[in-house]
Parts: structure tokens; C-alpha cells; sequence
């Protein structure tokens, strides 16, 4: 019985052994493999170059039509700023936002003559001219959309950052730990923090990066707060005590805006009640006499 299960035991080892060599011979990306088929005399073939990505492919299209629009330095450096508070850092962002433009112009001209042909004149100014502006309605509802996340977001920033400071943690690990918490809840805020403290990483000074943190943002209360940090680090004040005032202003603000939301919906109800109720309203109620008074009257 023992040498039943002794040759058992060998017979599995070796045809594991076997296989393993096997998949290591026949696998391509096995260093083992390439080890034996060097060995072996076989040659080893040469990895394949990566094909070329497709935003590759969009950028290479799109940079030599964005060089069409002839902007200045500060036309660019706008451009720039708009795309970075929009979330799109990248320098290719940039190539794609202005060939985005010249694309749509080009396909509401081409449109136009397609339609219309050379007849209106009107058409053909104003099609392509809302195609060139429509990239830039969708860039600036974008960057609406982040500063509201990022305003929204804020007021639980601060409340962490607070109870870091009070932990004993510096404003700089303050920053990092909060960022690295809200990275689920909202990532923009996070993302900011993560890039300040990169750059103070990198050695700028704590108010240059926090300046730069407005700039990514356009976001007032974010410029509110770095003012505050700033003065802190200037002043020598507490800093958890500055963020709990400037928290608590930052709630009375955030309740104002709120309130003053609450009483314009009185006046923006008006156009949806006189279009939607009190039209179909009359029709209803006016529009049977009339018709039977226009019959009566013409006999019809």
C-alpha cells in the first residue's frame, strides 16, 4: 500500500513537472519560456510595436486644425485657464477644444451648402457661427457644473480639515488627509487638494499654491478660504479656529443663497403657469362660443 501511494505521488509530480515546462514553452510572455527557447537554439521573436492609440490618432488629427484659428498668447492662455477649471489639464486638451470648434463650423457650413446651397446668406454666416460658439456653451456649462460640485463640497472639507487641525495634524497633512477621504464623495474637491499638496511638495511656498488653487477653481468660496489660510499663515492665528469661523460664515452664506433661490421660484412658476395652465385654460373655455359665434355670424 505505501508503494502504490510513493508511485502515485511521483507519477503526479512529474506529469505537474512536465506541464509547467510545457506552458512555459509554449506561453509567449513567460520569461521561463524565452529563457528555454533561447536555450533551445529558437529565436525569440521581437515584441510587436503598440499600435497607436486612438486619442494619439484624435490629437495628430485635430492639432494641425486648431493652429487654424489665429489667437494671441492671451487668447490661449484663457483658453488654458477655462480648460483647467473645467477639470482638462492636459496640453492636448487644448488642440482638442479649438479643432472641436473649427470641426463644428466646418460641418454647419458644409451643411448649409449641402441644404441650401449659395441662397442664403444668413444660413451661412450664422450656422457656422453657432457651431464654432457650441464647444464653448458645453466648456462653460461644464465648468458651472464642477465649481457647484466643488461648492457643494466644501463645507464637509472643512469640517474634516478642522477636525484634523484639532487632531494635531499640520494644515499641509490636514490637506492631504481630507483630500484622500473625500477621493469617493466628491473626487474634484480631492483632486484639488491632491495637487496642492504636490506642489508644495515640489517646494512652492504654501500661499502660491493656494493662490493656484483659486485659479484651478474660480470658485469664491474657495477664494474666501485661502484668504483666510493665508492671513492664518501670516498672522500667526490659530488655524482651527479661523476654519471654524470661516465655516460657519460659509453656512450663513450657503442658507442666503438658498433662501434668495427659494424666492425666485415664485417669479420663474409665472411663464410655465401662463404658457402650460392659463392658455389651454381659455381655449377651453373661450374657444367653443367663438367658434359657435363665427358660424352664426358667417353661417358657416
Amino acid at each position: 500500500m505505501p508503494l502504490l501511494i510513493l508511485t502515485i505521488v511521483i507519477f503526479v509530480t512529474v506529469v505537474l513537472v512536465v506541464f509547467a515546462f510545457g506552458a512555459a514553452m509554449v506561453t509567449p510572455s513567460s520569461v521561463l519560456g524565452a529563457r528555454l527557447r533561447a536555450l533551445g537554439g529558437q529565436q525569440v521573436q521581437a515584441p510587436e510595436k503598440p499600435a497607436i492609440k486612438v486619442k494619439e490618432r484624435l490629437e495628430m488629427a485635430l492639432d494641425p486644425i486648431s493652429k487654424a484659428i489665429p489667437l494671441s498668447p492671451a487668447d490661449v492662455s484663457r483658453t488654458r485657464a477655462w480648460l483647467i477649471q473645467a477639470g482638462l489639464r492636459e496640453s492636448r486638451h487644448v488642440s482638442y477644444y479649438l479643432g472641436t470648434r473649427m470641426v463644428f463650423a466646418f460641418l454647419g457650413l458644409a451643411g448649409v451648402i449641402a441644404f441650401s446651397g449659395f441662397d442664403s446668406l444668413a444660413l451661412l454666416v450664422c450656422v457656422p457661427a453657432f457651431g464654432f460658439f457650441l464647444p464653448r456653451f458645453f466648456l462653460k456649462r461644464m465648468i458651472k457644473d464642477r465649481q457647484q460640485r466643488i461648492r457643494i463640497a466644501l463645507p464637509d472639507a472643512l469640517d474634516l480639515t478642522v477636525i484634523c487641525v484639532e487632531a494635531g495634524l499640520a494644515l499641509d497633512q490636514a490637506l492631504m488627509r481630507v483630500g484622500k477621504d473625500l477621493h469617493h464623495a466628491h473626487p474634484d474637491l480631492s483632486e484639488e487638494f491632491h495637487l496642492v499638496n504636490l506642489e508644495m511638495r515640489a517646494g512652492k511656498p504654501r500661499a502660491e499654491a493656494l493662490r493656484n488653487l483659486v485659479d484651478r477653481t474660480g470658485v469664491d468660496d474657495v477664494r474666501a478660504l485661502v484668504g483666510t489660510l493665508i492671513q492664518t499663515d501670516r498672522f500667526g492665528t490659530s488655524v482651527a479656529q479661523a476654519l471654524r469661523v470661516h465655516s460657519d460664515s460659509l453656512r450663513t452664506a450657503r442658507r442666503q443663497r438658498a433662501e434668495e433661490q427659494a424666492a425666485k421660484t415664485t417669479i420663474k412658476m409665472v411663464p410655465p403657469l401662463v404658457i402650460f395652465i392659463l392658455v389651454p385654460f381659455l381655449a377651453v373655455t373661450i374657444g367653443p362660443p367663438l367658434i359657435q359665434a363665427y358660424r352664426s355670424v358667417f353661417g358657416k
